[in-house]
């Protein structure tokens, strides 16, 4: 395989874009391993009056995941994550208006474990999101494991990020890669990691930091995500499979016609439809506003099929 080197006359501003961009993608892959780390080094050389504080403050910390987190304005507007959004970059596309007295659920479509586009746009202050939604709080919400690791958790709160539990979507309310098909060695191995640790194992398709063939960074290309129109749902607390599915045939309809009105404008061409071996979860939800004293809703899910297009369609 040929190797193409980055030239090494690079203004300071792609560099600190890439040292941007770098780092998030290591904290992501490392940042745990060095918390747990950290907390077995503070206890075998016992350093109690480091780590039982924590501890007992963690006892009563766990369950703000899925209390609306905990955002701190100060990390969102730190200058890295400026150079985060400018090295790909990332955009940020209104389609139509939505109404701030309302609640939504935005769907991110492609995803995975690491989604630039997701974060950039929706967990930290260089993105248009207040301009083109004001009055609108995002969370991003992402798996719950990863808010089972000591110091870690609270980084990610940080950034408005929280749990995709049913208990974390009901708070906040109330106020989905590579060709894996079941039976291949990806998909084995892939099962056999999210057994253990709740987690799939990743695949990567990208460069490195000083040649463009290879490694774990992100290709330097736009992102653009595109909120589609929102998708009414009369709120039913104990929904039938029927009702799911009719719900679901609506949002992959309105994802398509998503997908085809702005795919030519990306450059992809105009005979590529949606691919059906792109398998992401649609969260389908009522967000309607619960009694006084009833915890908000029922949710249901329904398998989709998905495309190379960065859409967000949301659910109203």
């Amino acid at each position: 395989m040929k190797v193409e080197f980055a030239p090494l006359n690079i203004p300071l501003a792609r560099r600190l874009q890439t040292a941007s961009v770098l780092q998030w993608v290591l904290s992501f892959l490392l940042l745990t391993q060095l918390c747990y780390g950290i907390m077995i080094m503070l206890i075998i050389y016992n350093y109690w009056f480091l780590y039982i504080p924590y501890l007992i403050w963690l006892y009563f910390d766990w369950r703000v995941p899925e209390q609306g987190g905990r955002r701190s304005n100060w990390v969102r507007s730190w200058t890295v994550w400026r150079y985060f959004k400018d090295y790909f970059p990332i955009h940020l596309i209104k389609t139509q208006d939505l109404d701030p007295g309302q609640n939504y659920i935005f769907a991110f479509h492609p995803h995975g474990i690491l989604v630039p586009g997701a974060f950039g746009n929706f967990a930290t202050n260089y993105s248009d999101f207040k301009k083109l939604f004001p009055g609108f709080t995002a969370y991003l919400h992402v798996i719950s494991c990863w808010f089972r690791t000591p110091f870690f958790r609270d980084y990610l709160m940080s950034f408005g990020i929280v749990s995709v539990s049913k208990k974390s979507l009901s708070h906040v309310l109330s106020k989905n890669g590579v060709n894996n098909p079941e039976g291949s060695w990806i998909r084995a191995a892939q099962d056999t990691l999210l057994k253990y640790t709740g987690l799939p194992l990743p695949l990567f398709h990208a460069r490195g930091i000083f040649q463009y063939s290879f490694g774990i960074m992100p290709y330097r290309k736009p992102i653009h995500t595109i909120v589609g129109r929102p998708i009414p749902v009369q709120r039913t607390l104990h929904p039938t499979p029927e009702q799911t599915e009719k719900l679901h045939q609506t949002y992959m309809e309105e994802l398509r016609k998503l997908f085809n009105e702005h795919k030519g404008k990306y450059g992809i061409p105009e005979h590529e439809t949606l691919p059906p071996e792109l398998n992401c979860m649609a969260l389908c939800w009522s967000p309607v506003p619960a009694a006084p004293g009833r915890e908000s809703g029922e949710e249901g899910f329904a398998g989709s099929k998905l495309s190379s297009l960065q859409a967000c369609a949301n659910i109203k």
